[in-house]
């Protein structure tokens, strides 16, 4: 597509290139009085601990939907070691220049098709793609599990650390699995609480007993109230010593916390089992329970502050108030995604000036617009080779939502100090994390096909550096991979500019009433490295 340069429409038309409208519309000032950030929130919540670290400190110095793909280049991800290693469990193998993967893993070597029907039929109620729509996969290894599960209509947000295996995470994210890099250690997830339809941990290594069970206590905060915890690892079938400890303190564990086990049943193809528990959906056990072990947490403990919050030993209160967001279920999958969440207010100002009930609906029908007459036509993307996107700047998942007719998948990342609109972007059946755009994000380098960023420059350069930034969104993207900008007209200006330093193709820029929209390309170049003089 030709350089069409920031020009204003002559006509006077306030449209974008494919007949789209401007429609960049700008958060309501009184919005800021209704709506909590998540920087806020736990910048709260950490004081609070604090304040509660010297009161104790004090009386201790007193008293002491897709089909996955199934091979991808070796050269974008040369590590053999994984295939060396796991490839007796059918990971992956190595077929010339190809990895391949066959859908198997450590605890399905038959195949994750196969295990995710194992685990509907023991359970029917997990209703893939329909009751169970956003789940989290801990320790997922090369994701198989989560790629599989497309077919069911299930999104699901992998994660792993990188360990002696090599990257598992690159692997996913090359295949076109959703994957972050990420532990789980001392701070909370950067996911608001109750949020996940189910938990999955198959073989995952992870010491929930541990800490007076702090790790699985950090699952239960992000887990839905009535949400499941599938948990195959080998403590749950396997009869060496170290297992049968392990499953004896997880049983205690999960009864104090009242984790209900609905069932272990075993899988004879795979010669593994699944133990797997409910999270109540009320507070009649906490109450009934002899010891207050693991406690309940403090009123005060936001459980959905996760920005840098460090992990606590504690359980949260589920919400009982007809109208609180967690007391109920969502709508079935797929009338979720287009449904206002019951628990958004009318008397609460949205974030453009309406009611926030409608407020939601008028910007999911704004970016079924944008997306059908501005993007599709406008801006010269071939959508098909587009599999996973980024967006940068997500406000109500509308962008996200209005792409569900494609085979893409998006990340929906809420920036840290904007309106905390994250649970209703779960919600609705999407998924998403925090982040600030300040900091690095935890992926691979050249992972994603296309990030979409919505008026996020223009309210970033006030708190940091530009150049740092865009230096991401380049580290990020794939070459001949693709950005999306809409923004003010001189914050993409300045976005330009960087790109082209980078350099990028800068298809088309477009401006009117200092409003604008840029499309640009990653291309192949890398600059050159030269030898540190001695």
């Amino acid at each position: 597509m030709e350089d069409n340069s920031i020009d204003a429409n002559p006509a006077g038309e306030s449209s974008f290139p494919g007949g789209g409208t401007t429609g960049i519309r700008k958060e309501s000032k009184e919005s800021k009085k209704s709506w909590s950030t998540q920087a806020a929130e736990s910048e709260i919540q950490k004081e609070r601990r604090k304040e509660e670290s010297d009161v104790k400190k004090a009386s201790l110095d007193m008293h002491g939907r897709f089909v996955t793909s199934l091979q991808i280049w070796y050269h974008n991800v040369p590590h053999t070691k994984l295939a060396e290693v796991k490839g007796h469990q059918n990971w992956v193998k190595v077929t010339g220049e190809l990895l391949t993967f066959p859908g198997g893993g450590t605890q399905f070597i038959h195949g994750a098709l196969h295990y995710i029907e194992f685990l509907q039929q023991t359970v029917p109620n997990i209703e893939w793609g329909k009751h169970t729509r956003v789940i989290l996969d801990v320790g997922c290894g090369v994701a198989s599990f989560g790629g599989y599960l497309f077919e069911k209509d299930v999104l699901t947000m992998s994660f792993a650390p990188k360990d002696e295996h090599e990257a598992q995470v690159q692997f996913a994210l090359e295949r076109g699995i959703p994957a972050i890099s990420a532990v789980m250690g001392s701070q909370r997830l950067p996911f608001p609480s109750m949020v996940f339809d189910l938990i999955h941990c198959a073989r995952c290594r992870v010491p929930w007993h541990a800490d007076g069970g702090m790790l699985l206590l950090e699952l239960n905060r992000v887990l839905r109230p009535g949400g499941y915890f599938v948990w195959s690892a080998t403590p749950v079938y396997q009869k060496l010593e170290e297992d049968v400890e392990i499953w004896k303190a997880m049983s205690a564990l999960t009864v104090s916390m009242c984790w209900e086990l609905v069932t272990i049943k075993k899988d004879k193809l795979n010669s593994v089992s699944a133990a797997i528990y409910r999270k109540p959906a009320s507070n009649d056990c906490y109450n009934q329970r002899k010891k207050n072990v693991p406690p309940v947490c403090k009123s005060d403990d936001d459980p959905s502050a996760a920005w840098y919050v460090p992990l606590q030993a504690c359980m949260h209160e589920v919400p009982v108030d007809y109208n609180e967001r967690g007391s109920r279920w969502p709508e079935n999958w797929p009338l979720r995604l287009q449904t206002p969440p019951y628990w958004l207010n009318s008397s609460q100002m949205g974030i453009y000036g309406k009611p926030a009930p409608q407020d939601f609906a008028t910007d999911y029908e704004h970016w079924k617009h944008v997306v059908r007459e501005s993007y599709m036509k406008g801006l010269g993307i071939s959508w098909s080779n587009v599999r996973n996107i980024m967006d940068m700047r997500a406000v109500y998942g509308g962008f996200a939502a209005a792409l569900m007719d494609l085979k893409v998948w998006v990340l929906n990342v809420v920036n840290v100090d904007s309106p905390d609109t994250l649970p209703i972007i779960y919600e609705r059946g999407l998924f998403g994390i925090y982040h600030d755009w300040c900091e690095s994000f935890s992926t691979y380098p050249r992972t994603y096909d296309l990030l979409h960023a919505d008026h996020l420059f223009s309210k970033l350069k006030k708190r940091c550096n530009l150049a740092p930034a865009m230096a991401e969104v380049d580290r990020i993207v794939r070459p001949g991979g693709k950005l999306i900008v809409r923004d003010e007209s001189s914050a993409i200006g300045e976005v330009e500019n960087l790109l082209k330093s980078l350099r990028w193709e800068v298809h088309l820029t477009f401006s009117k009433d200092q409003e604008g929209l840029l499309s640009a390309q990653k291309g192949d170049w890398r600059p050159q490295i030269i030898a540190a003089s001695s």
